[in-house]
Order: structure tokens, then C-alpha cells, then sequence
């Protein structure tokens, strides 16, 4: 009788803790997997002071868990890629909607991400009262300063960097022919720079362009109007470069001494908008030059110790602008349609891991 007892007490005891012995042992089988302990981009790029970002889709965000999630874990930093530009928040003068953007900031709080502010003052997605409206240079230049204080204001303390002014400059060097400057001459840029300051002084303020990646006449320019902006006092901490790509094009001549020559003044210089597009549909060859683009870039900005943030224009081909704005072409991000990861994110990682000319980023 007794061994009987002895035996169903066993047999209790073995059914009730095997389960537990079998949920332990796989928790510590996924853990010791090689997926989740790989390191991810924001891990790697933390370890030499760089912060990897991607653009953010609000609706991409708000309906794609899986988007959401490898944003999250992918990246400590994200730009939102239209819910700060004017249309959006003011579509209506002196009406202003912010709900987008703050559940962005949000989410990159939770995250604990860095955000970009992405943009202020641009001559695209402009509200119909403003383009259409007639105004005084005294009137316009008054609206600018109220929209730039509300809406910094309203993110005093959130925002990381401000992309103040968008794409100021034509190819050729010179100020693009735009509602600014056609009002309020050049000085509008300068102004700007001062009444985001006012709103957030702590908030980083950069000029953001394209085509200025490596050594040319448009990066000239740029590279004049800063030290001329620095020379006058004027609050600036960086230049983004966009770094739209194309792989027809090939590389821009120069683009680490270019990155250095900025550093040098002083200024954080940032690659902000970053896609490679090809033709479709893509070869393996063409993701394979497409990777080695990538990982080139971001061996330039760990080579630049003032090169302090990598962001791509949306990790993933499923949301991407492209194909929308170049026709017969796509592909240019590091996660394909599928949101699974592509070559190039391979060769980012591998850049990272393995940099040839590590630095000391920050400052």
C-alpha cells in the first residue's frame, strides 16, 4: 500500500513539473539561437556613437504590428517622414494638428529613440492658403516665425534635430527660386535658424539637402552659406545630406573629404534620407552593388568623427517612395517588400561590426 502511494506521489510530481522543465528548456533554446542573439543595427551603431535611423510612415505605423516592431527593435532613431511638413500641421492658417506627429514621438519614446524633426521651412507640401494667398513681405515673414515657434514650441524638449530649412539650393549652386526667398531674399535662412533656436535651445538645427554628398558645385554652396552663417553668429549645429542614390549614377567623387571639410567647421553632419534605387526588377547583381553602396556610406560616416546619425528614407521597399517618384524604378531600401532583410542590410552590419577607420563620435 505504501509503495502504491509512493508511486502516485511520483507520477504527480513528474506530470506536474516536466511542463515547466519543458517551457524553461526552450525559452533557453530561443535565447541561445543565432537570430536573436545577433546584434541589431542600433546595437552595433550605438558602440562607436552613431545613431541608425529610418523614416517613419504614420500609417504604416498604425496598421503594420510587424513594420512597427522591427522599427523598434532595428533603430534608435526616426524621422517622421510627412506628419511635421507644413500641410500637415497647419493645413488651415493658424489651425494646427500635431496628433500624427506626437503619436510618432511617442512611439519613439516607448522605443527609446531619438526623433528628427523633418521639416520646417520647404518650398513642397505647402498649404493652399499659404501658396495662394497674397501677402506682404512683413506678413509672410511674420507667418513664418509664428509657424516655426508653435510648432517647435509645441516639441520643445522632444525633438533631437531640426531638419529648419529643406533643400534651399538648385544643382548649380544657386538659392532655389522659391516662395521664401522670392518674398524675404536670403536672409529668410538665417532667420529661421534663429526663431527655432528661440522656441527650443536645446533642439539641434540643421540645413538639409540633396546632392551635396560629395565635392561640387552645390555642396559649395552649402559649405559657404554655413561658414557664412557660423561667421554671423547664427545658431546652426549641422548639415543633413539626403543621399538619395541611384546605381546607374554610381558614387558621388569624394564624399568622406566632403563630410571631413564640414566637420571641420564644427557641425555634426548627418546622413539623413539615405536610399539606393536601381531598375526593376532588381538582379542579384544589382542588390549586391546596392549593399556594397551602403556599406560604403556608412564606412565614410564612422570614418568622420562628427558623422553622428545614419538614417534611410524608410527601411522598407513595401512603403517606400520610390517607385512612386521615379518610374520603372524601386528597390532602394535594406528590407525588401516582404519586410525581410536584404543585402544591403547585411552589409551594414558588417560595416558596423567591421569598420575600417573606427572613430570617436559625438562631441
Amino acid at each position: 500500500m505504501r509503495w502504491t502511494s509512493y508511486l502516485k506521489l511520483l507520477v504527480v510530481i513528474v506530470v506536474a513539473v516536466f511542463p515547466i522543465l519543458l517551457v524553461t528548456s526552450s525559452i533557453a533554446l530561443i535565447n541561445t539561437s543565432p537570430t536573436s542573439s545577433a546584434s541589431t543595427l542600433r546595437e552595433l551603431a550605438a558602440r562607436l556613437g552613431i545613431h541608425i535611423g529610418s523614416a517613419v510612415s504614420y500609417s504604416a505605423l498604425t496598421s503594420d504590428a510587424q513594420y512597427a516592431h522591427i522599427l523598434g527593435q532595428q533603430f534608435s532613431a526616426i524621422t517622421p517622414e510627412n506628419e511635421m511638413k507644413w500641410v500637415s500641421v497647419e493645413a488651415q492658417q493658424g489651425v494646427y494638428d500635431f496628433a500624427q506627429a506626437d503619436a510618432e514621438v511617442q512611439f519613439a519614446q516607448h522605443q527609446h529613440q531619438l526623433v528628427r524633426g523633418h521639416n520646417l521651412v520647404w518650398f513642397e507640401q505647402l498649404p493652399t492658403w499659404l501658396t495662394g494667398g497674397t501677402f506682404t513681405k512683413a506678413q509672410l515673414a511674420a507667418i513664418l516665425q509664428q509657424h516655426i515657434a508653435t510648432e517647435v514650441g509645441h516639441f520643445r524638449g522632444d525633438i533631437w534635430q531640426w531638419d529648419v530649412v529643406n533643400e534651399p539650393f538648385n544643382d548649380d549652386g544657386t538659392l532655389r527660386n522659391t516662395l521664401w526667398l522670392n518674398a524675404l531674399g536670403s536672409d529668410y535662412i538665417a532667420d529661421a535658424l534663429r526663431w527655432a533656436h528661440q522656441a527650443d535651445p536645446n533642439a539641434k538645427l540643421f540645413l538639409n539637402d540633396y546632392n551635396i554628398e560629395g565635392i561640387g558645385a552645390k555642396s559649395d554652396a552649402m559649405y559657404a552659406l554655413v561658414k557664412g552663417l557660423l561667421a554671423q553668429h547664427v545658431p546652426i549645429d549641422g548639415v543633413g545630406f539626403e543621399t538619395h542614390l541611384d546605381l546607374q549614377f554610381g558614387l558621388p567623387p569624394m564624399i568622406k573629404e566632403n563630410l571631413q571639410r564640414f566637420a571641420a567647421l564644427g557641425l555634426d553632419v548627418d546622413i539623413t534620407e539615405m536610399d539606393v534605387r536601381m531598375s526593376l526588377p532588381a538582379t542579384s547583381d544589382d542588390l549586391t552593388a546596392q549593399a556594397n553602396v551602403y556599406a560604403q556610406l556608412m564606412q565614410d560616416c564612422i570614418a568622420v568623427p562628427r558623422c553622428v546619425d545614419f538614417t534611410v528614407w524608410e527601411y522598407t521597399d513595401a512603403y517606400s517612395w520610390v517607385p512612386n517618384a521615379f518610374a520603372g524604378e524601386g528597390a532602394a531600401d535594406i528590407y525588401d517588400n516582404n519586410l525581410a532583410p536584404k543585402p544591403a542590410y547585411d552589409a551594414l552590419i558588417q560595416a558596423l561590426q567591421e569598420p575600417v577607420a573606427p572613430q570617436v563620435h559625438g562631441h
